[in-house]
């Protein structure tokens, strides 16, 4: 793998970790709900799912 996409994959790693981080997700804890799930659960799945697309783009580009 060419050191540019480790560095982008090394980078997607820390911004989730951020994300994902106690005083970030304290932010979403709330009462409130969208489309019947709380807020909390729809951020946290929402990134992790951007991860794993922003994953592929990456690892996609790689392979070609």
């Amino acid at each position: 793998m060419k050191k540019r996409h480790e560095q982008k994959l090394v980078i997607l790693s820390m911004l989730l970790l951020l994300a994902l981080n106690v005083p970030l997700l304290l932010l979403f804890d709330s009462s409130s709900a969208i489309f019947g799930f709380p807020v909390i659960y729809v951020y946290i799945f929402s990134a992790w799912l951007f991860s794993i697309v922003i994953s592929y783009i990456i690892i996609k580009k790689y392979y070609e």
